[in-house]
């Protein structure tokens, strides 16, 4: 499929009927945004979305939706998901699910140029914590609701708001919808305002348009060993220390094969529009590399391309012994890996433990693999994302992303909903502040992002 892709550049704007320009509604999404990030959601705010969920549901409920529309539910009282529906009174096809998550990774005061809990405007941006991960998202699928409830637009298709409590920790609340209450939020298709992005460079100018396909699976283990120990004076030649860095070694000497799927190859195809020089022939070899085997020459050499070509395991956390004149007794290192999402995590740990059984060492598994298919790149999805992306940002490349962090769309694309990140807010690459300190979102950014999710929703929820 992913040959198909550059077809769809060249031919999906004319494919696609383009709605009227946008209505959507800069101030109240500004005011909404701003009232986000002064809304702490991160562990110094107690971990809580409950007033997040109150800001929204009060601005959705002045915009005319009512309490059959509206859902608040999640697993515990301090961290409530909202969703929110506008029905078609006559679907033509499947629901369209759109995503983002109100919660935030702390934000420390004393790193800060700015207070991360309150919006800031400076130089053209609005600063915080959220601005853009993910509270953007959030005001903008909010206030996009609202515009079409109060000009009375009537989609053909139902259209799904969903809004999460902890993206940014386990992703129970995610996985609590897809599993426990997917009459919620069941979907032919979900959008995610948290993956991809438009990329510009150093002039402001756009060059690509990046669209999240495919999410990388998290799992994690641990490596251990352990002896009786004794005097240090008497040192024995195998602790559990030097057998555990032994096994250690070994894992970083391995590289799992290399293994494309449908999004990584087309981004291997496309990236080098936006790529340095330097990279093209790694890119093109890349591109056309055999499943299975080392991959080209250099390829360890980029740590992003290794790590979007093949499944990566990595020690993150160390601890052993318990005296400093005393043999060690045990040893532990956490191992964490990102397991291609077409590969199986049982051959991942099968692989892990055969590797370190010479050297004494046992594996445990202590977080669970959530699997995650890749999306398929369906015409229907990226024809009218291509058209809208093309109206805002010109003729910039289309280019499917296989992320290799996770989101909530790992959740859904579970139970068998395709998810597609389209985040679409213009960001330098070298500059993105995400998790960061001074996080911020440029103010037109966010104003073209606004406007492309109102296209984008109105596009998908037309039906010729």
């Amino acid at each position: 499929m992913y040959r198909t892709l550059t077809a769809l550049l060249i031919t999906s704007a004319l494919a696609c009927s383009a709605p009227a320009m946008a209505q959507a509604d800069m101030p109240l999404a500004r005011d909404l945004l701003e009232r986000l990030i002064e809304t702490n959601t991160a562990p110094s705010g107690g971990s809580d979305t409950r007033g997040a969920v109150a800001l929204l549901e009060a601005a959705l409920r002045d915009g005319g939706f009512g309490d059959d529309e509206i859902t608040v539910v999640g697993l515990t009282e301090k961290l409530p998901n909202l969703v929110v529906r506008l029905r078609s009174p006559d679907p033509q096809a499947g629901a369209v699910l759109m995503m983002a998550h109100l919660d935030v990774v702390e934000g420390l005061a004393s790193d800060w140029s700015v207070p991360p809990y309150e919006a800031t405007e400076q130089d053209g941006y609005i600063y915080g914590r959220g601005a853009t991960d993910n509270k953007a998202g959030a005001a903008i699928l909010v206030a996009n609701l609202i515009a079409m409830k109060r000009e009375g637009f009537v989609p053909d298709r139902d259209l799904i708001v969903m809004l999460t409590a902890d993206e940014e920790t386990d992703g129970f609340a995610a996985d609590f919808l897809a599993t426990q209450r997917r009459d919620l939020i069941d979907a032919d298709f979900a959008l995610n305002t948290d993956g991809g992005l438009v990329i510009v460079g150093d002039d402001q100018q756009p060059r690509a348009f990046v669209i999240q396909t495919a999410e990388k699976v998290y799992v994690t283990y641990a490596l251990s060993a352990s002896d009786p120990g004794g005097h240090s004076s008497v040192p024995k030649t195998n602790s559990p220390i030097s057998q555990l860095a032994r096994a250690l070694v070994a894992l970083e000497d391995h590289h799992f094969p290399i293994n494309l799927n449908e999004t990584s190859r087309g981004f291997f195809a496309n990236w080098s529009v936006v790529a340095p020089d330097e990279d093209r022939p790694l890119l093109e070899a890349l591109a056309a590399a055999q499943n299975g085997t080392d991959g080209p020459e250099g390829i360890g050499d980029n740590p992003y391309y290794n790590s979007l070509a093949r499944t990566t395991c990595v020690a993150t956390q160390l601890s052993g012994g318990h005296a400093e004149n005393a043999l060690p007794q045990t040893a532990r290192a956490v191992v964490n890996c990102r397991v291609l999402p077409q590969e199986s995590t049982d051959d991942i740990e099968a692989s892990i433990r055969a590797m370190v059984a010479p050297f004494g060492v046992n594996v445990e598994l202590i977080f669970p693999a959530n699997p995650s298919p890749p999306s398929p790149l369906r015409d229907d999805v990226l024809g009218p994302v291509t058209a809208t992306a093309h109206r805002y940002w010109g003729d910039v490349p289309i280019i499917p992303e296989l992320s290799t962090g996770a989101t909530d769309g790992a959740f859904v694309r579970k139970v068998g909903i395709p998810v597609y990140g389209v985040g679409a807010i213009a960001e330098d690459p070298d500059d993105i502040r995400a998790h960061g300190m001074d996080e911020r979102i440029g103010i037109d950014a966010f104003a073209d992002a606004l406007g492309f999710w109102y296209d984008l929703t109105r596009d998908v929820a037309t039906i010729d």
